[in-house]
């Protein structure tokens, strides 16, 4: 088999397509949360703190500037994307569970009926026995 028709059947595979999905996805998403934490959030921030934003945060240690705005920028960022995901995996969660309680619920109703119907069979079988014997 040729590289060519080994790759096109590599990247055919579902698990790659999603993947690329989600990494397509993902960076769409990071773009938004990004314009949503700078252009937002941070000035939210600024209106109740006077600062535009944290980038220009920093202080000085034995001569060196440790600038650490960008850095608190990120962990908003961070804290903000994780926040998203978490109440999207929640609820996922949550209608996978509901799914999950309706077909149990479903079985239980379902199973006494079975059982219900099999008692009544065997009583015929062994009535039918009797007969015969």
């Amino acid at each position: 088999m040729s590289i060519w028709k080994e790759f096109k059947e590599f990247i055919s595979q579902g698990n790659v397509i999603g993947l690329a999905v989600a990494v397509v996805l993902g960076g769409a998403f990071g773009i938004v949360v990004a314009s949503f934490t700078n252009d937002i959030l941070m000035q939210l921030i600024a209106a109740i703190g006077g600062k535009p934003d944290f980038s220009n945060l920093s202080f000085t240690l034995n001569g060196a500037e440790i600038r650490y705005g960008n850095f608190l920028t990120a962990v908003v960022s961070f804290l903000i994307v994780a926040l998203a995901l978490f109440v999207v995996v929640k609820g996922i969660n949550q209608l996978q569970g509901l799914r999950r309680k309706k077909e149990e619920a479903a079985q239980k109703a379902q199973a006494p009926q079975e059982t219900e119907v099999e008692l009544l069979r065997q009583i015929r079988d062994a009535l039918a026995q009797r007969r015969t014997v």
